[in-house]
């Protein structure tokens, strides 16, 4: 049962997502299915409110000088990234959500789809479909059926 918590918290995580959290689950002897699927559904909690709630949040919260730099700064970092959604919208959102990076994924994916203007009813298939994705390639990584190389300077 904690497994299954914590591997549902760090899906649910803007820094882990799914990334962390299959292999996290998978290290503790969960099986396959079960850690894509908590991990899937984790990493898809957070999506509708920041869909929905971040603009009238950072909003209100913007008449804070703290909170306001905090938003600048997340909300320039977002936009400089999603040069793919701004391309090909839904499409680009998909790609740019499936990719496993630290820099993509289902929360900043959304917030790009927020700041870019997705409509909601565009924004949320087109992430459930790239956290689909993204979690069958974590999956596949991590069972060795693909190799990503990774070039370290020596």
């Amino acid at each position: 049962m904690k497994v299954n918590l914590i591997t549902l918290l760090l899906s649910m995580a803007p820094i882990s997502e799914l990334r962390g959290a299959i292999p996290y689950a998978w290290s503790q002897g969960m099986g396959h299915w079960q850690a894509y699927g908590l991990s899937v559904i984790g990493n898809l909690i957070p999506v509708v409110p920041i869909l929905l709630l971040l603009g009238p949040i950072s909003n209100f919260l913007r008449r804070y000088k703290p909170f306001d730099t905090f938003f600048d700064w997340w909300f320039k970092y977002t936009l400089k990234r999603s040069k793919l959604i701004e391309k090909y919208e839904a499409l680009g959102l998909i790609l740019f959500v499936m990719i496993p990076l630290p820099i993509t994924g289902a929360w900043t994916g959304s917030v790009a789809a927020f700041l870019l203007g997705v409509r909601f009813k565009f924004a949320l298939p087109a992430i459930i479909l790239g956290v689909l994705l993204a979690g069958m390639i974590v999956s596949l990584v991590c069972l060795g059926a693909v190799h990503i190389p990774i070039f370290i300077k020596q």
